[in-house]
């Protein structure tokens, strides 16, 4: 969302009736959130025209993707859109999206904008549970079979490009093997996710290139994939580097590295004044607390850090803020890869409307292509 805007989750002390999930709801559900009437992350940053339109889609998209780094607006430019377009629904690409309770620092749709408004795949678990690729792919595909049902179009915002790739393309994702998981798991505890890394760079040292030493969940991953399967994890299915045709068009926002950077600054100050503090630490009181996943979200993990007394405040706050520009430049990086997404500007003066034209959003129910019935 964009930093301009205050969130409107309310004073900090609402906080404490919002975050009330219970452990063990593990379920995924309430796959769909509507308030009021129905409707049904060559070089880091891309070239950033001064406002060119936004080109046709191709004949065969029938959905819309609006991807990009944190922080450049795309949560406000598809409420925006839905409220522009009736058939519009929105469905949540954000790895931290479906839990419940993680509102403030996520930068979660406020209630302000899920008004009116049908939402995807956000709130769909306890805090304390852990959700994998897959299980994601699982529930946006039934979102998107539900939306498709209903001749409507789909609008898939956000910046967890793994989840965003297993959506769009269908990836074949690799088997689990839990006993393996479980064994790196407390290998990491002990050695930390670099001694991982090294590890997985001797392996399989594709794999190992496009992971971030530093990102645990996805060496661990993996690793789990490489030992269990003996077939390297870089190996499986067509691979990330195949772009292939698809039903869903994408258009990126882009924006200068000195403008992000103040964004995610500012709406830091004002998830902050929101109740961001108060909002992690009764996550992190409520029985279960957070999950291992949950507790990597960007702030959380520092937030948490503070107030176990490992970290000063401040010194929380400026790794939050390291760590999500840091974040930013791995989102760009990895979908300006994605020759099929057609990078805009954020500031572009009525996109809302060129999206709307470009992409048929005020006509009819999404037509059927000729196979189906």
């Amino acid at each position: 969302m964009p930093s301009q805007a205050v969130p409107s989750w309310g004073d900090p002390a609402a906080t404490a009736r919002r975050v009330s999930p219970s452990a063990g709801e593990c379920g995924v559900k309430d796959q769909v959130s509507c308030s009021g009437s129905p409707a049904g992350r060559p070089g880091d940053e891309p070239d950033v025209g001064s406002s060119a339109p936004v080109g046709r889609p191709s004949r065969t998209a029938r959905h819309l993707a609006i991807v990009g780094a944190t922080a450049t607006g795309k949560t406000a430019l598809a409420v925006a859109l839905a409220r522009r377009s009736p058939r519009v629904e929105l469905v949540s690409v954000d790895a931290m999206a479906v839990y419940k309770g993680l509102d403030i620092g996520t930068a979660k749709p406020t209630p302000d904008q899920r008004d009116g408004v049908a939402w995807h795949l956000l709130d769909l678990l306890d805090p304390a549970c852990e959700f994998s690729v897959a299980q994601f792919q699982a529930a946006g595909r039934a979102a998107l079979a539900g939306i498709e049902e209903r001749g409507h179009v789909a609008v898939l915002v956000g910046g967890t490009g793994l989840y965003h790739r297993a959506l769009v393309d269908g990836l074949a994702l690799p088997g689990r093997y839990p006993q393996i998981a479980a064994e790196l798991e407390h290998e990491a505890d002990a050695v930390g996710s670099q001694a991982l890394h090294l590890r997985l760079a001797a392996l399989d040292p594709l794999a190992a290139s496009r992971i971030e030493p530093g990102n645990r969940r996805r060496v661990v991953r993996a690793l789990e994939v490489t030992l269990g399967s003996g077939r390297p994890f870089s190996a499986s299915g067509p691979g990330l580097d195949a772009y292939r045709p698809s039903e869903v068009s994408q258009v990126g926002l882009a924006l200068e590295r000195e403008e992000l950077d103040r964004r995610i600054a500012e709406r830091l100050e004002h998830q902050l004044a929101a109740g961001f503090v108060e909002e992690v630490r009764m996550l992190a009181c409520r029985p279960g607390g957070l999950g291992r996943t949950a507790r990597q979200a960007l702030g959380y993990r520092e937030i948490i850090a503070s107030l176990a007394g490992e970290l000063g405040l401040a010194e929380a706050l400026e790794e939050t803020l390291r760590r999500t520009r840091a974040f930013a430049r791995r989102q760009v990086r990895w979908f300006r890869r994605d020759p099929r997404v057609e990078w805009v500007d954020a500031r572009t003066p009525q996109l809302v409307e060129q999206l709307v034209d470009r992409h048929g959003l005020a006509r009819g129910p999404a037509p059927r292509l000729p196979c189906e019935t």
